[in-house]
C-alpha cells in the first residue's frame, strides 16, 4: 500500500514569501490541482506543512508539521511522510511538491514498477526530480539518522545510499514544472488556458 505526502513546507523565498501552493490558478490553489491528480493514485494522502494548518482546511487532508525542527528542507517532509505512512500501514510513501500542478496521472504506478526494494525518482527532460520519489517506509530510521545525527540535507545524497531507479517521463510539456516565481505562475496559467 502506498501513501502520499505533499511537500508544502518551503519558505517561498522567490515568491516574496507568498505561499506558492496557495497561489491561484483558475480560481483554485495550485495545491488543489496537484491533489486532484495525486489522490486517485494513493491509498492515503496528507500535506506536510509547518505553521498554521488551517490555511489548508479546504483540502480536507491531514496537515503534518515536520518532525525534525528548523526548516531543514524537503527530506524533513519525506521523513514526516514516512512516519505517518507507517501509522497508516503503508509500505511506501510517494512525495511530491505542492507547487507542481501538472504531475503525470501514472506517476505512482510507474515509480512502483521501477522501485524494487529501493527508491524510485521521476525524471523529465533528462533531469531528475528528487522531491518526486517513492520511498520505502522501512528507511525511516536511516533517514532520521541522516537528518539528525549526520546533520545532512541533500535528497540525492541520501537516496544514492540505496538502490535508486530514475524513471523518465517524456512529455511535450514538463509534467514536473513547478511554480517558483511570478513568471512561472503566468506560464502555469497559460498551460491551463487561463
Amino acid at each position: 500500500m502506498i501513501a502520499g505526502i505533499i511537500l508544502a513546507g518551503g519558505l517561498s523565498r522567490r515568491m516574496g514569501g507568498q505561499e506558492k501552493s496557495l497561489m491561484t490558478l483558475g480560481g483554485r490553489p495550485a495545491i488543489s490541482l496537484l491533489i486532484e491528480r495525486l489522490a486517485p493514485q494513493v491509498k492515503h494522502l496528507a500535506i506536510n506543512a509547518n505553521g498554521d494548518p488551517e490555511r489548508f482546511a479546504d483540502e480536507k487532508l491531514p496537515v503534518l508539521a515536520d518532525t525534525v525542527q528548523g526548516h531543514v528542507g524537503p527530506l524533513a517532509g519525506v521523513l514526516t511522510g514516512m512516519e505517518w505512512a507507517a501509522e497508516q500501514g503503508a509500505s511506501h510513501v510517494i512525495s511530491g511538491a505542492s507547487d507542481t500542478p501538472f504531475i503525470p496521472l501514472d506517476l505512482v504506478e510507474r515509480l512502483s514498477e521501477s522501485a524494487g526494494d529501493g527508491i524510485a525518482m521521476a525524471r523529465s527532460g533528462g533531469r531528475v526530480h528528487p522531491v518526486f520519489g517513492l520511498w520505502p517506509v522501512s528507511l525511516v530510521d536511516d533517514l532520521r539518522h541522516f537528518l539528525v545525527a549526520e546533520d545532512k540535507r541533500k535528497i540525492l545524497e541520501f537516496a544514492k545510499r540505496y538502490e535508486l531507479s530514475e524513471v523518465e517521463f517524456d512529455m511535450d510539456d514538463d509534467p514536473f514544472f513547478n511554480i517558483n516565481t511570478p513568471e512561472d505562475l503566468d506560464i502555469a496559467r497559460k498551460r491551463l488556458g487561463l
